[in-house]
């Protein structure tokens, strides 16, 4: 079986090639282990191999990576029900075993397109779908949901780091910078904390059809201010989506001006990490690209 090679991301420590999953499969699954793996990709935090033509494995590449995927297998089995859209949530548990140093799963396989790589125009079909997804989702946390220290917090704690990023070769970087400094003025958020997906690009979306199909990757799952996540208005849609799914959330939320303010100031922040490595990730950069257009567009 032919892989792909390991990006040259600098944060990925751990490769898991076909033969390793297999094997980790043989030891722990074993009734799944003559299933085929087939279609391997690297995102920044994991690894997924497709197994078979309806499940998929996930393995972090990372130390950092492994906490995420703990918190994966706790909560989404919580949250899965209260969503109008598939998520993944683990099948199959996995530990530690054969060289392999963290927990690993089997996840359904979201079947679709990468919205990432579909036409931006026709996401539109499906903005409202993902305003109503995120909306059932931003609802008031329990106390013990988990904390992230980028996600979902106030600006003004990321504010030097994100203004650091946005270098004069960054794309619209004026604009990025005006967008950041509006959000930090705005009002902070001041209702309970809600629960936040923390990486909503379109990176993790899958469409088919014209209807949003999968909402994927609950790593940066956390509790705090919505628009850290609204900022995917400016990074998955032009402006025609981006009014839909605008109308759509605030006909469940209503949130105020100041947040759709924090959620612009969200999108510039993502675009320097999105465009950090576009050689070894180029849909991601695309993303970035993308958003810091929209973001210069108002």
């Amino acid at each position: 079986m032919t892989t792909s090679p390991l990006p040259r991301h600098p944060k990925i420590e751990v490769d898991v090639p076909a033969d390793l999953a297999r094997a980790l499969l043989a030891d722990q699954h074993p009734d799944l282990a003559d299933l085929p793996l087939h279609g391997r990709t690297f995102g920044w935090d994991n690894l997924t191999w497709r197994l078979g033509e309806d499940l998929a494995l996930r393995f972090p590449v990372r130390e950092l990576s492994s906490t995420l995927l703990d918190r994966e297998q706790h909560w989404l089995p919580v949250l899965a029900p209260r969503l109008p859209v598939p998520v993944p949530v683990p099948v199959r548990r996995g530990r530690p075993a054969l060289g392999y140093p963290w927990t690993w799963s089997v996840v359904p396989w979201v079947p679709g397109e990468q919205a990432a790589a579909t036409p931006v125009p026709s996401r539109t079909a499906w903005a409202a779908g993902l305003a109503t997804a995120l909306a059932a989702l931003h609802v008031p946390a329990p106390p013990d949901a988990p904390v992230n220290p980028y996600r979902g917090v106030p600006l003004a704690e990321r504010y030097d780091v994100i203004a650091a990023r946005l270098t004069p070769d960054v794309p619209h970087a004026a604009a990025l910078r005006a967008a950041l400094e509006a959000g930090r003025a705005a009002t902070p958020w001041d209702g309970p904390a809600v629960w936040v997906h923390g990486d909503p690009h379109p990176g993790n979306l899958v469409s088919r059809d014209g209807h949003l199909a999968g909402l994927l990757d609950f790593g940066d799952l956390c509790a705090g201010d919505p628009a850290s996540d609204l900022a995917t208005a400016w990074m998955t849609f032009d402006a025609a989506g981006r009014d839909v799914f605008v109308a759509r959330t605030q006909e469940v939320h209503a949130w105020d001006d100041a947040t759709w303010t924090r959620a612009r100031a969200w999108a510039a922040s993502y675009v320097p990490v999105l465009l950090a490595h576009p050689d070894e990730y180029p849909v991601l950069a695309a993303v970035g690209r993308h958003a810091a257009a929209q973001v210069a567009d108002g």
